[in-house]
């Protein structure tokens, strides 16, 4: 009986149409079973890796036409036998825990990519592959807004889970590029809701604070919203005191403020895609309610819980609110209630804000990430988002640009 063999076969080269093709049809000819294989092309640069057992009685021939083809094609071939132990050896390691490591910013060099790779050797990872989510760059026709994603596929556990994740943010801050650290699981490729805080995350304002502006106490309402989104002082009392120096004020100002409001980086490609692709979508803020619904009419977002704002017979604003203050810990209830009613588990869900109350939200979810935060809430966050838009919460989901189309475009 004629013993089988291992051989793994490298072929570099230029990459052209049918090279595979050419390439399978001499094994399946000596009836060669494929045991690996994985491709990648760089710049129209061929790598591909086949891993084969086959007879050895046909092992020479093969590779002898396979040496001809390659000469044929233009491109270069090699032969390493794999022995039965070092195989075996291999096949364990495949249950190994999976990690993905995505690293985003503007744009990425050498220097930053070394930091991350050196982290991951630090912890005794094995990169078993590399790819590119964001398009290619041109360097005739520069955007105003480009940026730059690689995901790194890892394989192993972490020698030191928390030490890993406090060298990735040190090395984020020092690098001025973003990271997201997740389990390659089956959650982490089918998230379906996603709730959003509203202030300073969709929109690049505060709302009370042009709310403010317009009766004149701008500077009391600011001190007071930035010393909550510090986590300094309680949310329900600032709101309670925020909301009360606004007594007197036109009700039929928000409606200029709504139609006016500046939109993060990012949201519209964002929003197109999470709709295309039936994410559910929520917007749980501390804000008010009448910017919220109108983000919603907007966007077709799905849930809207938010303060709503008390408006006298006289059409002013009486200085208090309706109903219950959508506080930190409300948003943390809120996201749960929604997974609930969608019937999505919580490790689908995700969670996206700047401030301390939104923290526990961001820790409720499956993936909590935090954008363009404050400094406490990046160190309590295990995904953060500070270089590029919201529409780079993509990447951390695995969505390639070319995957979108019209919406991947800048």
């Amino acid at each position: 009986m004629n013993k089988e063999e291992q051989i793994l076969l490298r072929i570099t080269g230029r990459d052209r149409r049918g090279l595979t093709a050419s390439v399978m049809s001499i094994l399946a000819k000596y009836d060669a079973q494929i045991l690996d294989i994985g491709q990648a092309d760089i710049h129209s640069t061929l790598s591909l890796g086949i891993l084969i057992r086959i007879n050895e009685h046909n092992s020479g021939q093969v590779m002898k036409e396979l040496l001809f083809k390659a000469t044929e094609l233009g491109v270069n071939i090699g032969f390493q036998p794999v022995g039965d132990e070092e195989y075996e050896q291999w096949v364990t390691k495949q249950g190994k825990n999976r990690y993905i490591l995505t690293v985003i910013g503007r744009q990425l060099e050498a220097k930053q990519i070394a930091a991350a790779t050196k982290i991951i050797a630090s912890q005794g990872l094995n990169i078993d592959s590399i790819l590119r989510l964001s398009g290619r760059k041109s360097i005739v026709h520069t955007g105003k807004h480009t940026r730059a994603c690689i995901e790194f596929s890892l394989r192993g556990e972490p020698t030191d889970r928390r030490q890993m994740q406090e060298g990735l943010m040190k090395m984020a801050s020092k690098q001025g590029i973003d990271f997201s650290f997740q389990k390659d699981d089956m959650f982490r490729r089918m998230r379906r809701l996603i709730c959003f805080d509203m202030d300073s995350t969709l929109i690049q304002t505060e709302c009370i604070d042009e709310l403010a502006e317009r009766a004149g106490v701008g500077d009391q309402v600011k001190a007071i919203t930035e010393s909550a989104m510090r986590g300094e002082i309680d949310f329900k009392e600032s709101f309670t005191r925020r909301v009360s120096l606004l007594k007197g004020l036109d009700a039929s100002v928000m409606e200029d403020i709504a139609n006016n409001l500046p939109i993060t980086e990012g949201v519209d490609r964002l929003m197109s895609v999470l709709k295309r692709c039936g994410y559910k979508i929520a917007i749980l803020s501390g804000g008010f309610t009448y910017f919220g619904e109108h983000l919603q009419r907007k966007y077709g977002i799905d849930y809207v819980y938010a303060n709503e704002l008390e408006i006298g017979d006289d059409g002013k604003l009486t200085g208090r609110f309706v109903g219950e203050i959508v506080d930190g810990n409300r948003k943390a209830e809120l996201l749960k209630l929604i997974a609930q009613v969608e019937k999505v588990n919580l490790a689908q869900t995700i969670a996206v804000g700047d401030g301390a109350n939104d923290l526990p939200m961001i820790s409720a979810a499956g993936l909590g990430i935090a954008f363009h935060a404050k400094p406490r809430v990046i160190a309590n966050a295990k995904q953060s988002i500070n270089s590029i838009g919201l529409d780079g919460v993509l990447y951390f989901l695995g969505f390639k640009d070319s995957y979108l189309g019209d919406q991947g475009k800048l």
